[in-house]
């Protein structure tokens, strides 16, 4: 009897600039692996984005290895074509291509994917509404708490730009989490890829909104307490995430969770509200522990980097609406003549 053959790996792509990562992009990503076995993920490189879209936050190896952190991506190619080609598709035996329902075209208005389209190799996902690369720029740059707040911002017109309110649900933290529990005799730290190397369950605390602004100031944070969850979720290096985490890690959070040692990195600790240090307790157990990120990137780093380009980072956000707006026009009016 011959032995029975194994089922063809399914290999699907996904591509895009992938600059400010965000639970969208993560959400796509996720769906995108869902429909096959093995994720390829192509990301543009600096002078494709900047040639199409205008000039990226993150430089390409920045976005290279943020994407390579979010838990369902296999691969990361790097340099992929801002047109996804069925020769790119070849060369990595792909089977299908697979974005989300939102348009994306070239600075001539081509559609980026109408090569895959054409050949029937080409897939849509749900593009997660509430978030978009343009909006959390649009956050840096006004200097608003908006994002803070439940009320829908209804400022831009298009369906994709523009950025509804997050609901988060439970289904969506189902999707999202690992739903593992620490196995007897794994070592439990609490930080993220450096963290990770410290132990076998990285949980993460997450403050809320308004601890973040007390030690941060300005329109910090910039995503808002169910944004920040999802986005954190969303990385291959954690295990667990604790919502609303207390500003001081306390004896009771690391009896709960078992916590065998707390990084920090190397950033400054800002006291608690009554001057304490809140890794007063971890410390005297002997489980704090400073942790060398290697990455001197901070968010008012990227914040910098934005306002030092503002013109060219608002003028990329009006082209894009528009560009978006016109397709959506064209839409409507082919609807109205199939009708």
């Amino acid at each position: 009897m011959s032995a029975e053959k194994k089922p063809k790996q399914v290999r699907v792509w996904m591509d895009g600039c992938f600059d400010m990562v965000h639970f969208g992009h993560a959400n796509a990503i996720r769906q995108g692996k869902e429909m096959g076995d093995y994720l390829a993920v192509g990301v543009h490189s600096d002078s494709e984005v900047s040639k199409h879209k205008g000039p990226p936050v993150y430089n390409e190896q920045e976005r290279y290895r943020m994407v390579r952190a979010i838990k369902w991506v296999d691969e990361v190619i790097e340099d992929a074509p801002y047109v996804t080609t069925l020769e790119t598709m070849d060369k990595y035996n792909i089977d299908f291509c697979v974005h989300g329902d939102d348009i994306t075209t070239t600075a001539d208005g081509q559609d980026t994917y109408h090569l895959v389209k054409a050949a029937n190799r080409y897939k849509e996902c749900k593009r997660t509404q509430g978030v978009s690369t343009t909006d959390l720029v649009g956050r840096m740059l006004l200097v608003t708490k908006t994002h803070h707040q439940k009320e829908a911002d209804s400022s831009s017109k298009s369906p994709w730009t523009g950025c509804s309110q997050f609901l988060p649900t439970s289904r969506k933290i189902i999707q999202f989490s690992e739903g593992k529990d620490p196995k007897p005799g794994d070592k439990i730290v609490d930080f993220l890829e450096k963290a990770a190397k410290e132990g076998d369950f990285v949980i993460v605390g997450l403050h809320t909104d308004p601890i973040v602004n007390r030690y941060k100031g300005s329109n910090y944070p910039i995503m808002n307490l169910h944004e920040r969850v999802f986005s954190v979720l969303a990385c291959r290096y954690v295990s667990e995430v604790v919502i609303g985490a207390p500003y001081s890690v306390t004896p009771d959070l690391m009896d709960h969770f078992k916590v065998d040692v707390v990084c920090h990195g190397e950033t400054p600790i800002m006291p608690d509200v009554d001057g304490s240090d809140p890794y007063a307790e971890p410390k005297r157990r002997g489980k704090f522990k400073t942790v060398d990120s290697a990455n001197e990137l901070t968010t008012q780093m990227i914040i910098n980097r934005i306002i030092s380009n503002r013109l060219e980072y608002e003028a990329r956000n009006k082209k894009k609406e528009a560009k978006e707006l016109k397709i959506m026009e064209h839409l409507n009016k082919s609807e109205e003549k199939s009708v």
